[in-house]
């Protein structure tokens, strides 16, 4: 858990996956996958088509025509639309964000039960506003993850399309989903971190540690911990995100064409 987080020495990945598989058996790797996939289908869905909205009416207000017709204006219609994007979507599946970190941290001691469970009892002993912990640090690292993610991605695309046409759409929105999750977590992962430290506060009804709000964290976290603390993790967030974000991409674009396939009833 968070509190045990500024003792930690330099731990490494394979010495944590051990201690997980030693501790909780293998099965804990995917402990809260369940609540992962609730939160995770609504959330890409939302935020795909939140994206989509907003660039073309952006592209309406600003008076673009075309894709590729003004390209420091498209550069910025896909920043603020990704940013926009990513508020939209974190701010309705919030509390399934919450319930799934919770689930994932659990160890030896199963305070929650599963999803609805988890909803239940957070809200039952911190309040509905419980259920919303650290959700400004959220909105506030989803908006720029999101709007990098999405203006690195779309740029990145446009530009190998426009010199390599013939590749495969599969390698192409794999190789520029990756880049695009690279760049996005680089820039977005501190207020990551914080996120999830505020989300355990009260855990399995564990005595808090930042009273002091978003920023009294991050003072906190610099303070006991030093910068680097700022990106403790930061390595196994990559060996996630390269492939997983190549594969959202990639599956949004092999939908899309697939589905505009379909001829309209």
């Amino acid at each position: 858990m968070h509190s045990d987080a500024s003792s930690l020495g330099k731990a490494s990945i394979w010495h944590e996956a051990l201690g997980i598989v030693r501790k909780e058996g293998v099965r804990a790797f995917w402990k809260g996958n369940l609540a992962t996939i609730a939160h995770r289908l609504p959330y890409s869905s939302i935020s795909f088509y939140a994206f989509e909205h907003y660039k073309n009416l952006l592209h309406d207000i600003v008076g673009v025509e075309s894709q590729g017709e003004n390209v420091s204006a498209d550069i910025c219609i896909r920043l603020v639309g990704g940013g926009l994007a990513g508020v939209t979507a974190a701010s309705v599946t919030y509390p399934l964000d919450l319930v799934r970190t919770r689930l994932a941290t659990q160890r030896n001691v199963i305070y929650y039960r599963g999803i609805w469970h988890a909803l239940y009892t957070i809200s039952k002993e911190e309040g509905v506003f419980g259920l919303y912990k650290g959700l400004g640090a959220t909105l506030l690292g989803v908006g720029p993850n999101l709007a990098i993610s999405f203006s690195v991605y779309e740029t990145a695309r446009s530009y190998w399309h426009f010199h390599r046409p013939e590749d495969s759409t599969v390698l192409v929105s794999l190789t520029c989903g990756s880049l695009s999750g690279i760049a996005s977590s680089t820039v977005a992962y501190p207020l990551d971190l914080v996120r999830r430290r505020m989300q355990l506060e009260g855990a399995g009804g564990r005595a808090r540690v930042y009273n002091t709000g978003l920023f009294g964290t991050f003072r906190h976290i610099i303070r006991s911990e030093g910068w680097c603390g700022l990106y403790r993790g930061i390595l196994p967030e990559y060996y996630k995100v390269v492939p997983s974000v190549g594969i959202v991409f990639m599956t949004y674009e092999k939908l899309k064409q697939i589905l505009s396939t379909i001829p309209e009833s």
